[in-house]
Parts: C-alpha cells; sequence; structure tokens
C-alpha cells in the first residue's frame, strides 16, 4: 500500500546546500517508487534577513558571517559545485557573486503554494536556477516575474504579489513557527510534522523515508 506523506522543506533561496537537499530529497522520493505518495510543501527562511535589496559580494559576506580567508571560501565553493553537479545541477557562483535579499522570493513561493499542484516546486527550481546557475538577484522584480512565467504561472497575477507586498504577514509568521519549532539551519525537511531530516545526500534520504514509511 501507498505511504501517504507531506514534507515541509524549510530552505532559503540562496541557500547551496538547499538545492543539493532538494536535489538529494527528489531523488530519494525517485528511488523509493510506489511506496511513498509524498506532498512537499516550500517553508520559508531567511539566512540573512537584514540583506539589502542591492546585495553583498559573497567572499566579504562569508568572511564578515563566518570568518573564512578566500582560500577557504573558494574550496568550499568548489565542494558545493561538486556536489550540486554530481545531482544534476549547474552552479555557477564564484568570487564576486552576490548574496542577495530573498524575501519577496519567499512571498511568492507562499503564493505559487495557494495556487496548487506542482507550482510551487516549478517556481523553486526556476528560482534556484536564477540565482545559482544565472547569477541573477532573486530579489529583482523582474527575475521573479521570469521565474513565475518558468513555472507556468501567471506573470502579470506574480508581479501584482511582487508589488503589492501581499502575504508579507503571512510568510513572517511562517518564519516564525519554524524557529519556534527549533529549525535554526537550513535545508530541513520536516516529515508529517514528526520526523526531522537534514542533510543532501540522496542515499539518507532513502533510508530515512523508508524507515519512516515502515513504521506506520
Amino acid at each position: 500500500m501507498t505511504r501517504q506523506m507531506q514534507i515541509d522543506f524549510v530552505s532559503d533561496v540562496s541557500c547551496p546546500w538547499c538545492v543539493i537537499g532538494l536535489r538529494g530529497l527528489e531523488q530519494a522520493l525517485v528511488a523509493v517508487g510506489d511506496l511513498l505518495d509524498a506532498e512537499i510543501h516550500f517553508q520559508p527562511f531567511e539566512l540573512n534577513p537584514q540583506m539589502p535589496a542591492e546585495g553583498q559580494e559573497i567572499g566579504e559576506h562569508i568572511r564578515q558571517k563566518y570568518g573564512s580567508t578566500p582560500e577557504q571560501s573558494a574550496a568550499n565553493r568548489t565542494m558545493i559545485r561538486d556536489r550540486a553537479a554530481a545531482l544534476g545541477f549547474a552552479m555557477t557562483m564564484a568570487e564576486g557573486s552576490r548574496i542577495y535579499n530573498t524575501f519577496d522570493a519567499h512571498r511568492l513561493l507562499h503564493w505559487a503554494g495557494l495556487e496548487g499542484g506542482e507550482a510551487q516546486r516549478a517556481l523553486k527550481h526556476a528560482l534556484f536556477d536564477a540565482y545559482f546557475t544565472q547569477g541573477r538577484n532573486p530579489g529583482d522584480v523582474e527575475v521573479l516575474v521570469e521565474a513565475a512565467g518558468k513555472a507556468g504561472l501567471d506573470r502579470e497575477a506574480a508581479r501584482e504579489v511582487i508589488e503589492s507586498g501581499r502575504y508579507t504577514d503571512e510568510v513572517r509568521a511562517e518564519e516564525r513557527h519554524w524557529q519556534a519549532e527549533g529549525i535554526s539551519a537550513v535545508p530541513a525537511a520536516i516529515i508529517d510534522g514528526k520526523y526531522l531530516i537534514s542533510g543532501g545526500q540522496p542515499e539518507a534520504f532513502e533510508r530515512a523515508l523508508r524507515s519512516i514509511a515502515a513504521e506506520n
């Protein structure tokens, strides 16, 4: 019998490990096949909620936030790039790339979730591609509208959501909820509101999903 499952995937658009985590989760769901019928809901988490609209150069940001040297940052980017490539995703971030504010992207994702179907997941992938592969600003109105169109959503409706500030209160409330639940780092996948899975390896996700399904 196929087990119904809800997965809340807490993540940020500018988090490279969230790309790896989502890819790993999706590959694991394919691997378990008919064992599970999972519905993924994308939940907001801002790594840098105070980031200004113009963003910050990534090397400078990493040095200030983590104390990493340029050499350490470069090595970390290479490792992340390789991990993403192994999961079929191309990352082009390098020294000189920028970190941006992602709050409007989370508002748009909230709206996409209300539209139903696979729209929210398609938008999440489009935003990851815009930022990590194309190097574009995921807080820019035109970038967001284009991503919405690629996800099969109405572009003018997306523009109205962005420019009106709609869903600000709802997204803030969701962020507070997941923080209150103890989520302090992303990606985090919460299964049926009870089980927490972190990381990005498809094999680890698959083991966890099979174990959870077996318990029920």
